[in-house]
């Protein structure tokens, strides 16, 4: 496994190594804290299911619309949510679970590392209960009471439910990584066609086909606070993309991080947070300030209210806003930009070797050649697949701002209250046209909730193309040329490796694996040319260079 295939690899294997070791280890049990919940008037729901596809309690619902996305909406108070949440998405939620937990002999299947990390994570998790609000810990148990019993012995239901919404925090913590290559960006004035503030972001993070397909919609009416839209999957609360009725947006971007003592508040909680409470850009740094984090990250924040947006850089020790001056347009990648980082040798560092400076380059340029944005353009750039210049640099590319990996793509329209959501596979699918103005209306919330089709922005035809096919085609035939490498009875066939390398011909990491193969074949001289191969493609960070540089050096040793 050491070899495990990049498209689970790094920040990504990271993230699932500490999120399943975090459950198998037990870690939930480091502490017995229930939240308090007495205050809170509760009606059970009692959902009446109206087809497959659809289920309803109340005013509250779940549904499938025609592009496959899952749309819910929840009203009340902390634990009425919890509870409509858990019993209408039950299913879905625990479908997530067997998907999480199905992954753990896969990615740490050694007992004894297990129990190693057992002690370490009840320590470092047992403060984390002490950063959550109230109401969201109320809203987290409630819904907890629909998780599957079938991991009851890992840790208990809520507690469960608590740290994996921080797994993403500590996986990024232990691991000190540059995280799964996010971009936004915000454009307004002159930068749109109609000057108004249009925002647009990728939300790169891979856990496999069956993680990505339920994505989950939620439309949350809370009894205190503003309505806001979340996109994410089933069981998450917390939020990585949103908007709230009165026009605020965030999205987050994860940054190069120290590494912390203790758990604190998971990120995704602090930009639920300024969903619900904030109405204008000062409000948003406000909510951000007081809460205590344990990563580093970008919070892109656009406001219909003050036309304009910023971006909020939070780590445990430091605190930045970064705002544009005498432009238009606002670029988000995985690096810092505030004076408050600008001495940091940390994110130095990450804007050197990382691939997240190549992408704002990218996003200039394009910015560049897009004059007068509207939602399908933003789209058309959310989609890129090219490498700067457009040059071809291989599908699934981390310098390309469409990795073939995101787990979804939104575009928001903060002033008209418009945000569009895509659909499967990655971004490539239409993205689907909602209206907050109508949605958190006094009109039936079923009908309201139906997309504006008139709206949608169309399916790329890249996903239909055979070049698409090709790279699927890679991906599953990637797993096979590791799984061989690191298998020293696995030996592929002679035209194997050939015809793997004419699925993605651009990209580097084709020929990195070949190249392995090869060497762990000892097959030295096949071995060579594959390495040479993918020095002359476009690779993405300084590390990955070194560690092909490396093989084709120990390789040379070998002909010797």
């Amino acid at each position: 496994m050491k070899n495990y295939n990049r498209l689970f690899s790094g920040s990504r294997r990271a993230y699932f190594i500490l999120l399943f070791m975090l459950a198998s280890c037990g870690v939930s049990k480091s502490v017995r804290h229930i939240p308090e919940i007495s205050q809170y008037k509760l009606e059970t729901p009692n959902v009446k299911k109206i087809n497959d596809s659809t289920f309803s309690f109340n005013r509250n619902y779940l549904t499938k619309n025609k592009q496959q996305l899952w749309e819910l909406y929840i009203k009340g108070n902390p634990l009425q949510l919890g509870y409509n949440n858990g019993a209408l998405t039950q299913n879905l939620m625990q479908h997530q679970e067997e998907i999480f937990f199905s992954k753990v002999e896969g990615f740490v299947p050694s007992k004894f590392k297990q129990k190693l990390l057992r002690g370490f994570l009840k320590w470092y998790n047992r403060k984390m209960y002490l950063n959550v609000r109230e109401d969201y810990q109320a809203e987290l148990y409630g819904l907890s009471q629909y998780s599957s019993d079938k991991y009851n012995f890992i840790a208990p239901k809520y507690l469960r439910s608590l740290y994996l919404h921080g797994a993403h925090d500590i996986g990024h913590a232990l691991q000190d990584l540059a995280m799964v290559g996010c971009s936004s960006l915000a454009v307004w004035n002159e930068n749109t066609e109609d000057g108004d503030l249009l925002i647009g972001r990728n939300f790169d993070f891979y856990v496999g086909e069956d993680f990505a397909k339920n994505k989950l919609i939620e439309f949350v009416e809370p009894e205190n606070g503003i309505p806001y839209i979340s996109v994410s999957w089933p069981g998450m609360t917390g939020v990585v993309s949103g908007m709230n009725k009165e026009g605020i947006t965030v999205t987050i971007n994860a940054g190069k991080s120290k590494i912390p003592l203790t758990a604190k508040t998971p990120i995704s909680f602090v930009t639920r947070e300024i969903l619900q409470y904030a109405k204008n850009i000062d409000e948003a740094i406000a909510i951000a300030k007081k809460r205590k984090v344990f990563v580093s990250e970008s919070i892109l924040v656009g406001s219909a209210h003050d036309k304009n947006a910023v971006i909020i850089e939070v780590s445990p020790k430091n605190f930045g806003v970064y705002k544009v001056q005498n432009t238009s347009q606002l670029i988000c990648t995985n690096h810092f930009q505030s004076d408050a980082y600008r001495e940091d040798k940390r994110n130095q560092k990450h804007i050197a070797e990382s691939h997240s400076e190549y992408r704002y380059e990218k996003l200039q340029e394009l910015l560049q050649e897009n004059k007068k944005l509207n939602p399908e353009k933003m789209a058309a750039i959310l989609r890129d697949r090219s490498g700067l210049k457009h040059e071809k640099i291989g599908y699934g590319n981390e310098k390309a701002l469409n990795q073939l990996l995101a787990h979804h793509a939104v575009i928001f329209s903060p002033e008209k209250k418009l945000v569009w959501v895509s659909s499967n596979p990655y971004q490539l699918g239409e993205f689907v046209c909602y209206d907050l103005n109508e949605i958190f209306s006094d009109k039936n919330t079923a009908e309201s909730l139906k997309a504006r089709t008139g709206l949608n922005i169309a399916r790329d035809p890249f996903a239909d193309s055979e070049d698409f096919e090709k790279y699927e085609q890679y991906k599953l035939m990637s797993t096979e040329v590791n799984n061989a490498a690191d298998i020293e009875d696995i030996v592929l066939t002679e035209d194997f490796i050939p015809y793997y390398e004419s699925l993605n011909p651009d990209f580097w990491l084709v020929y990195y694996q070949s190249g392995k193969y090869y060497f762990n074949k000892k097959e030295y001289s096949k071995a060579k040319t594959a390495f040479e191969t993918a020095l002359t493609k476009e690779i993405t960070t300084v590390p990955d260079r070194k560690n092909v540089e490396k093989y084709l050096k120990k390789t040379l040793k070998k002909l010797k």
